[in-house]
């Protein structure tokens, strides 16, 4: 596959990691070019099992992806409609497809993400933040409406009803320790410490089949909001999607075979043992 053409960002593939670089002068501002250009880059990822993870970043010194354009918002409706009415945003649309990738999604935020930017990075799978550089805000309220890319609906279940009406009304910054407090991104880390890290944890990942990947996220956003006997055979379900695409029984097999899950040395290394077997396949 092949990822070029965009307009807002840079992309860089390697061993089943897709670097995604914001680029987008002035500021990143989040606008109708970088909507097109996320919903291409969607399209692209959703037909692509050698990409298994994603991380986006951003060439900006100071900024992850600003606020949603005010170009086009301020063309939205100031009139009231009713429930049935209602169709989703363009952001909102966006957002979704990029939450819902098979591939694992990294948001490396190292600079301002406010607002749209803020929602941008709550749509990926994990978020991590660098400290005296990250800053985060929903301002929307203060404008006069609300967060409408997923901020208000996704941090609610990111942190909690509390924290998000704190964070939404509250309309302040907060910093890469703060934001790992409230939970709404994974750690924190100092700025020389986050590139590596998350390198790391791509390319962990990224050894693991596309297919246990994808199953394994489709999994736990499905069964996040359903009563538990609801979610127990969601889980069940994408079990069964993943051990039929994938070498799973066949690396039990190996491990009953050959007495490997009794080994007590095996028991000690099961982060390195985890690597050597993706070598059996089928």
């Amino acid at each position: 596959m092949v990822y070029e053409g965009f307009t807002t960002f840079n992309t860089v593939a390697n061993s089943g990691v897709l670097e995604v670089t914001f680029d987008y002068p002035p500021v990143n501002v989040q606008g109708l070019p970088m909507l097109a250009d996320l919903n291409m880059l969607a399209q692209k990822l959703e037909a692509d099992s050698s990409i298994k993870v994603v991380v986006f970043q951003s060439a900006h010194p100071e900024i992850f992806v600003c606020h949603a354009d005010t170009n086009f918002l301020k063309d939205m409706s100031g009139k009231a409609v009713s429930r049935d009415e209602v169709e989703l945003l363009d952001l909102q649309v966006v957002l979704e497809r990029i939450s819902k990738l098979p591939q694992a999604t990294i948001a490396k935020i190292e600079g301002f993400a406010r607002g749209g930017g803020h929602e941008f990075a709550l749509a990926c799978d994990m978020r991590f933040a660098a400290r005296g550089k990250a800053k985060f805000m929903q301002m929307e309220v203060g404008m006069g409406i609300l967060p409408c890319g997923g901020g208000a609906s996704r941090m609610a279940r990111q942190v909690g009803l509390g924290r998000a009406l704190e964070i939404v009304l509250g309309a302040r910054d907060f910093d890469a320790d703060e934001a790992e407090a409230y939970g709404t991104v994974n750690r924190a880390l100092d700025a020389d410490e986050i590139g590596p890290f998350v390198d790391a944890l791509a390319q962990r990942i990224a050894l693991w089949p596309s297919e246990s990947i994808n199953a394994t996220k489709q999994a736990v956003y499905e069964s996040i909001d359903l009563p538990i006997k609801d979610a127990l055979r969601a889980e069940a379900y994408w079990l069964y999607q993943a051990t039929s695409q994938t070498p799973a029984l066949k690396r039990f097999q190996w491990a009953d075979e050959q007495g490997a899950q009794f080994d007590m040395n095996n028991q000690r290394i099961w982060p390195d043992m985890l690597v050597s077997i993706q070598d059996i396949k089928d």
